[in-house]
């Protein structure tokens, strides 16, 4: 069998690229270098952009443009904000504060202080991306308004939505979404459900690939757990037309990632991950360590999201300096110890190289 006959799907066709690989956009993770390298290889680079200011999206496409002339994603979500997130007042603040303030205090940091919600509109986020005309937008927790999807398909801009469910697979179709990404439970970062609670959502890879395959006409990549070859061959024998993966490219060097984070991942310290809504007021997944065991206790107090993540972040700068990995959200999939290479290109040619050997081998 011919490397053709994997990476020759709909997927890379729609998407331009010449391998069906798409890096996961790694939230507030990001890197306009990892973006680049994953396209220049040929897979689909993509840069998660939610936490910025349109103004700042700008700066960040137009970086990405001086990198490569490759197809590359920006990602965005769709939802923002959770309810009680413009009405949460000071004293829910010192409510979910005060669990930090042992932990500031063992890296020398100072205490948060309440100041009111500054909300950022996905529309405007938006809007930058549609502009600049970027190759493809992504996005997850929910649906665009139809006055931008319409938009992309005028400009010729392929949409990506992220389904965690059947039926979510089903409302991005209908809403006129080209790929659609099915996530499942076993991936690292956020769950992007927007059907049901997250908790209600959590359906694994395995299951939830072929029931998408089954549900939809549009093409369907895979996500959740796949971190090497082994996982890509498996997803396409489920019926994906793509692979979108994110722990694996989060170790590598040239991702937004701290040295923390990366040696947590190629060091073995990823082999336990769980779920949990205290590190941003969203359930995700992140590796098992003493702050995420905290945070997951009865009767810690969470505020909504994007609140939360912001109150994390006074812990996550100084423990950072400090070499305190316990105290950090280290964002990792279920897989996370499968990953092994510290650069972008090693990893992409170990993948083509593995999953056509592997290919080659079960058609003899």
């Amino acid at each position: 069998m011919s490397r053709l006959a994997w990476n020759k799907t709909r997927v890379s066709d729609k998407l331009g690229v010449e391998y069906p690989i798409i890096q996961g956009p790694l939230g507030g993770l990001p890197s306009q270098r990892l973006t680049a390298a994953v396209s220049n290889f040929g897979g689909l680079g993509s840069f998660g952009a939610h936490s910025l200011a349109p103004s700042a999206i700008q700066e960040v496409i137009a970086e990405i443009r001086s990198l490569t002339n490759k197809p590359f994603a920006m990602n965005l979500w769709v939802s923002l904000e959770d309810e009680g997130a413009a009405t949460s007042d000071a004293e829910e603040f010192e409510r979910a504060s005060a669990h930090l303030a042992p932990h500031l205090g063992k890296v020398g940091a100072s205490q948060p202080q309440f100041s009111p919600y500054q909300p950022i509109r996905f529309e405007d986020q938006a809007r930058v991306v549609l502009d600049a005309k970027a190759p493809v937008f992504s996005f997850i927790y929910g649906i665009p308004p139809k006055e931008i999807l319409d938009e992309c398909h005028r400009q010729g801009i392929v949409t990506i939505g992220t389904a965690t469910t059947p039926d979510e697979a089903v409302a991005l179709e209908r809403a006129g979404v080209d790929v659609v990404v099915a996530s499942g439970f076993e991936a690292g970062g956020h769950r992007g459900s927007f059907l049901r609670a997250a908790e209600d959502s959590l359906t694994g890879t395995i299951s939830l690939v072929p029931q998408v395959v089954d549900a939809v006409e549009i093409p369907v990549v895979a996500a959740g757990g796949i971190a090497d070859a082994r996982g890509i061959v498996a997803a396409f024998a489920l019926g994906a037309e793509g692979v979108q993966m994110g722990t694996v490219f989060l170790a590598a060097e040239e991702s937004g990632a701290s040295a923390l984070h990366r040696e947590a991942i190629l060091g073995g310290g990823a082999s336990r991950t769980s779920l949990t809504r205290g590190f941003t007021g969203r359930l995700a997944r992140g590796i098992h360590n003493q702050l995420l065991e905290e945070m997951n206790r009865p009767g810690v107090a969470v505020l909504p999201y994007p609140l939360q993540r912001g109150l994390m972040r006074n812990l996550a700068v100084p423990a950072q300096q400090a070499g305190r990995s316990e105290l950090l959200a280290l964002w990792a999939g279920q897989s996370a110890g499968i990953a092994q290479h510290r650069d972008v290109k090693t990893l992409l040619q170990s993948l083509v190289n593995e999953v056509s050997e592997k290919l080659a081998w079960t058609a003899l």
